[in-house]
């Protein structure tokens, strides 16, 4: 587990706003329940080159080590 995932799953509004969490080549693909949970500025902050939002879907845009990153959500999912 490391630190950059854990401010990520906050930034996303935490365990409880997850519905569903996965890698997709550079991205981290999210289905949250809420939205407007979600704080773009500090996924930012954590090293994301770039957010989507479209409905419930938030779209992470973190690099070619987003399969390691996605490897720790799990762990603290």
């Amino acid at each position: 587990m490391t630190q950059r995932a854990a401010t990520i799953l906050a930034a996303l509004g935490g365990v409880a706003n997850i519905v569903d969490i996965e890698p997709c080549t550079t991205r981290l693909r999210s289905e949250v329940r809420d939205a407007s949970a979600v704080d773009v500025g500090a996924l930012r902050a954590a090293g994301a080159h770039g957010v989507m939002i479209s409905g419930h879907v938030v779209q992470v845009v973190i690099g070619p080590d987003v399969d390691v990153l996605a490897s720790d959500l799990d762990d603290l999912l």
